[in-house]
């Protein structure tokens, strides 16, 4: 009745596609690094076909092959689903509802997390708009008090409109603070033309050989993305290129070449007992002694904030101040191994424009997407020992990349979906352009009434107090036409929302 006989299937499909090799499914837990062991804890909740999941931060530990197979996974489970992510492309493709915690409270829209950068902007503007209106209201009513309030024959006037001022509801403007810090990697003495020449590289751990004979050049300003999925060697070529590890073969750098490094670990080997400050004090020379502080304020460090001891802060301020170390560094060659991991978004775009703009040489290693789109000028895919160059983006990348047997599983089926979805979009044209046609039309209705509401402003700022009767009409005429606007604006906002959803 439950199926029991399809459960080492479904097992194997979830553990296939999750990045495990077949003749790895007997070996004991602890014999896998804690990131593996993450996975099999994802695994366990697959498999159950549960109502709801709650899921935070799957991607940390998944490459970027995997990513594709849980987003797959995820867009087709049936239940329900919480994910907190800093994968904004995740978010993106998997979500249709997203709640934001802050200021002390949940905001809350029904589309994906780009979707709802747009529309809360929107929100606050025209909240921004209706409290300047509110603002010229009530400073209006307040000269007309002020003025008529000592005339015995005026008195009853100003004290109803003291009656309604107090009635009135305080537009307040709730922003949300997305802090911010400053980045800029320097580049002081270039590099000669060439920066590793390898030749033969061979390193193997045990019988296991992770690379045969590899040749490979890297050139002055080339930004490589290193990709393939975990378990390939992306960071034992890193440890082969800074040395941290032994091989056969020759490697050399090139004139005036010297290498900035973070590694995975970076911000775990920051020492625990050493306060914020004395980790950058410890390394900082010369000239750049002075601007300790004033970088450590613009890594959103400042105050009390570089007293706190290291091992009190959370895993986005460490990453956050092992990035900073590389600031009091010279370098020319920026090597990076998942920088983004425990970052949030907005601080992962502030190192994304860092990274565009840095003018030196670069070999970076993440599986978040959307952090690496736009990001290399070429890609290095690692690929049964071999390097492999591409030259076009991450997202073409995708598209052409292989998934092994069973995650493969998934993606004809999302394929088939896909080109459901095409048709269904080519037989909802017409919806779509009805429903074009009804936000345009909305908007105009706006325009009128926005404009009749600047001819009633006009016509009662005209009005004297003593006309009581025109006065109380043309007030009354204004009312209804705010009652409207607002009406109009629900529908528009409404109207919108159905058009974008329409061509997703």
């Amino acid at each position: 009745m439950l199926d029991a006989h399809l459960f080492a299937e479904k097992i194997e499909h979830v553990l296939k596609g999750l990045g495990f090799n077949v003749r790895e499914f007997d070996n004991l837990i602890g014999s896998f690094s804690g990131g593996w062991q993450m996975r099999v804890e994802l695994a366990k909740l697959l498999v159950n076909n549960p109502d709801v999941l709650l899921i935070d931060e799957p991607t940390n530990h998944l490459d970027i092959v995997s990513i594709q197979w849980l987003e797959n996974y995820l867009k087709n489970f049936k239940g329900g689903l919480i994910l907190i992510s800093h994968d904004r492309r995740f978010l993106d493709n998997v979500t249709n509802r997203t709640i934001e915690i802050a200021n002390q409270r949940l905001y809350d829209y029904k589309c994906n997390y780009t979707k709802y950068l747009v529309l809360h902007a929107e929100e606050l503007e025209h909240a921004m708009l209706a409290k300047k209106n509110q603002d010229k209201e009530i400073k209006r009513t307040e000269d007309l008090i002020s003025k008529y309030r000592a005339k015995a024959n005026k008195a009853a006037f100003a004290q109803s409109l003291i009656k309604k001022l107090d009635k009135v509801e305080r537009i307040e403007i709730d922003t949300i603070e997305r802090k911010a810090f400053n980045l800029k990697f320097s580049l002081k003495n270039p590099s000669g033309k060439m920066v590793v020449d390898a030749k033969e590289l061979t390193k193997r751990y045990g019988s296991k050989v992770i690379f045969d004979k590899l040749d490979v050049v890297l050139g002055r300003g080339e930004k490589i993305a290193l990709l393939g999925p975990n378990g390939v060697g992306k960071s034992t070529f890193i440890k082969l290129v800074t040395k941290e590890t032994d091989f056969e073969g020759t490697l050399e750098f090139g004139h005036n070449v010297t290498i900035g490094y973070f590694a995975q670990d970076s911000a775990e080997k920051l020492n625990p007992e050493k306060t914020v400050f004395e980790t950058i004090d410890d390394i900082a020379q010369g000239d750049k002694r002075k601007d300790i502080r004033s970088t450590l304020g613009a890594f959103l460090f400042s105050g009390e904030d570089v007293e706190k001891k290291v091992k009190v802060l959370s895993g986005g301020e460490r990453t956050r101040l092992a990035i900073c170390k590389l600031l009091f560094q010279d370098f020319n060659f920026l090597i990076m191994d998942e920088p983004t991991n425990h970052l949030d978004i907005s601080s992962k775009e502030i190192l994304k424009e860092a990274l565009i703009s840095y003018e030196g040489t670069m070999l970076l290693v993440s599986h978040d997407r959307d952090f690496l789109d736009g990001l290399s000028n070429k890609i290095w895919e690692i690929q049964d020992g071999k390097i492999r160059t591409h030259y076009f983006g991450v997202n073409e990348f995708l598209e052409r990349i292989n998934f092994d047997d069973m995650s493969s599983a998934v993606v004809p089926a999302a394929k088939v979906e896909n080109k459901i979805q095409h048709q269904q979009k080519k037989e909802d044209k017409g919806l779509q352009k009805k429903l074009e046609n009804q936000v345009k039309k909305l908007e105009r209705e706006i325009e009128t009434i926005e404009k009749q509401l600047k001819d009633k402003t006009t016509e009662l700022e005209a009005t004297d107090f003593s006309e009581t009767s025109k006065y109380e009409k043309i007030t009354t005429d204004f009312k209804e036409l705010e009652t409207k606007l607002e009406q109009v604006m629900k529908e528009w906002e409404n109207a919108v929302l159905e058009h974008e959803d329409s061509k997703v």
